[in-house]
């Protein structure tokens, strides 16, 4: 990519009025992304009533690496990372374009740690596309992920979202996409279909959550695992749940905070999504 091309970019990126919002979205099953659903009409919603953005930064609890890397393809592929589900879902493609200059300037104001441009490996796995195809159906807005350094400690998830902060003002919609409850080998699988149906441990926790994450106590989150006893029931591993660091990481002080598809699943799965901004 020539420095023309790159700055011809940036420039298109102009500095808006009003920044972007951030969202935290609990992406649950992957059959949430072919289903029409409470869960995936809000997702609907949403891409209707934010102003439409320039571009889609996803953080997705299904790509962990090794430092830290962006998708820098132009053309990201559609990643199926799941088994055991309808060849349906497997037929979904979402043809969303990447773009290679954006990834270049998250390279940049990423400085804490080198950021890895991958142009072939990755794309857009279910994390991103069973939610972002709900959004933006037409698949004519760029999207690109980056990844999770799994090395790394909550920190330094955090730290590292602050520094995107930048992207907001010019249009980018920056998406966390995990779950903060999400122990799979606890789901009670009998009682999947019953309507908010959770142990009283994660419903006690998403409660805590809720009210941590609206009074902006960023530190008991980025702690997490002292926020209370069921903390390592709900978050046996973090992958699910550093995608919310990296939401939280991207608000300002001025920024209001909401919560949507406020929902536990199969007891010890929870869907709720946070909008700041």
């Amino acid at each position: 990519m020539s420095l023309h091309t790159f700055n011809n970019f940036t420039n298109d990126l102009k500095t808006r009025s009003e920044k972007m919002p951030v969202l935290f979205i609990g992406h649950g099953s992957p059959m949430n992304g072919i289903q029409d659903n409470q869960f995936s009409q809000t997702w609907s919603q949403l891409g209707k009533v934010i102003t439409r953005p320039a571009a889609v930064l996803v953080i997705s609890a299904h790509w962990l690496t090794h430092g830290t890397h962006v998708t820098a393809m132009e053309h990201p592929r559609t990643i199926h990372d799941f088994g055991g589900f309808p060849q349906e879902l497997f037929n979904v493609q979402y043809p969303a374009p990447g773009s290679p200059q954006l990834a270049e300037e998250v390279s940049q104001l990423i400085t804490s740690a080198p950021v890895g441009l991958d142009e072939h490996e990755w794309g857009l796995d279910h994390g991103t596309w069973t939610v972002v195809r709900h959004m933006y159906p037409d698949a004519d807005i760029p999207v690109l992920q980056l990844s999770i350094d799994y090395n790394k400690p909550p920190q330094y998830h955090y730290d590292l979202a602050r520094q995107l902060s930048k992207l907001r003002q010019k249009g980018v919609l920056i998406i966390g996409s995990g779950n903060m409850i999400h122990n799979l080998r606890m789901v009670d699988w009998h009682r999947l279909n019953e309507p908010n149906y959770g142990y009283d441990w994660a419903v006690e926790l998403n409660h805590i959550f809720k009210e941590k994450i609206g009074n902006r106590s960023h530190a008991d989150l980025i702690a997490y695992n002292n926020l209370s006893s069921a903390a390592k029931l709900a978050i046996p591993t973090p992958d699910h749940y550093y995608p919310l660091l990296y939401t939280l990481g991207l608000q300002d002080t001025s920024d209001d905070v909401g919560f949507f598809n406020d929902k536990l699943v199969g007891g010890s799965l929870n869907m709720t999504g946070v909008k700041i901004g």
